[in-house]
């Protein structure tokens, strides 16, 4: 008949450990507290106490290791279909998720660490939609988090943060495309 493995998990291995040397202490000296903790993690599988909390601290990095992050290509040929030729927004999307990732684009053409005024970020976003609206992008950028401004309006700044995945596939798209559209013609 096999023996059947039951497994013990100790949240912290030194009270359990104390209680242990109680128990085996039948009026003997005590072994230390650092001789048992070596003994229970040898018992365990492991060279010694130090060998088991090298081990114990790498499995937790490696469980917080960051998973590569999938990309909904759909929803950025969806959202890329709402720029023209030249990478500019031609209508503001009715979809949430659309008007999110334009909003990226948006960000990401707006000079980094640079104090604007109302009417500068103005003009930046006229040239990048055609729809003649740079207030709804502005307000929308502000409540979002993608800017930062001085309570009266103000001095906006960028903020410098990781786009999510689709928005850096959009705006690499849309940089593609305006690079393109800046080329002149060849054979002229």
């Amino acid at each position: 008949m096999s023996k059947q493995s039951i497994p013990l998990v100790v949240e912290d291995i030194s009270p359990f450990v104390r209680a242990l040397a109680r128990q085996i202490n039948d009026g003997k000296e005590p072994a230390s507290h650092l001789v048992l903790m070596n003994m229970v993690s040898r018992a365990a599988g492991f060279r010694n106490f130090q060998h088991l909390r090298a081990a114990q601290l790498a499995g937790e990095r490696l469980e917080n290791r960051e998973m590569p992050q999938t990309i909904d290509h759909l929803l950025v040929e969806r959202t890329l279909n709402q720029f023209d030729s030249a990478g500019r927004l031609r209508q503001w999307p009715s979809r949430r998720k659309t008007q999110d990732l334009c909003l990226w684009a948006m960000w990401a053409a707006l000079p980094v660490r640079t104090k604007l005024s109302e009417k500068e970020v103005n003009a930046l976003l006229r040239e990048i939609h055609l729809f003649d609206d740079p207030a709804i992008l502005r307000r929308t950028l502000f409540s979002l988090g993608m800017v930062s401004r001085n309570p009266d309006g103000s001095d906006y700044c960028r903020k410098e943060q990781s786009p999510p995945p689709e928005a850096r596939a959009l705006i690499s798209l849309l940089e593609a495309r305006r690079r393109a559209g800046l080329q002149p013609a060849s054979g002229a």
